[in-house]
């Protein structure tokens, strides 16, 4: 179906996003969007809240300063990681940096630097939508009426009301 999809000329906006993304993120930070994607499973339930990848820097090829040896050096991860966190992440560097190989597939990496900053975005207050009254409530009520399924009735009546409740 895919095949079927791609000659049609139909693609998905995944694709082209990471298509576009991930020579800047290679570029500027050595890492790519299937890395930031899949930070949540390699970090694990303790640190995927409070922890994000950086950049992977790589040191300088050996063999192109000595002439020969060996062409490929892992390199070096630094991890954003919130507050008192960091020593419990420190403690854990050698599982992160086995789940980040194994992730890759090769030693990508050998060693972890953590940077003490704020990960999660600061929540933005949203104001709540102002309750529906009059003629709009009771359109919004005929238009979920037939809906047999509690949490999508509820779950529509809510969008309802953002739609409809929004100042023009």
């Amino acid at each position: 179906m895919n095949r079927k999809a791609s000659r049609r000329g139909i693609v998905q906006i995944s694709e082209v996003a990471n298509g576009l993304i991930d020579p800047v993120l290679a570029r500027r930070a050595g890492i790519n969007t299937m890395l930031l994607g899949s930070w949540d499973e390699i970090a694990g339930m303790d640190f995927a809240e409070c922890t994000r990848p950086e950049r992977i820097t790589w040191p300088r090829r050996a063999s192109e300063m000595a002439g020969e040896g060996e062409k490929y050096q892992p390199g070096v991860l630094t991890i954003a990681c919130e507050g008192a966190r960091a020593l419990f992440l420190s403690h854990q560097q050698g599982e992160i940096v086995q789940r980040i190989n194994g992730f890759f597939g090769f030693p990508a990496i050998n060693q972890v630097k953590i940077v003490q900053k704020p990960v999660t975005p600061q929540a933005r207050h949203r104001p709540r939508p102002r309750p529906l009254t009059g003629e709009a409530a009771s359109h919004l009520d005929g238009l979920v009426e037939g809906i047999e399924g509690d949490a999508l009735k509820a779950a529509l009546t809510r969008l309802g009301t953002a739609v409809l409740g929004r100042r023009r």
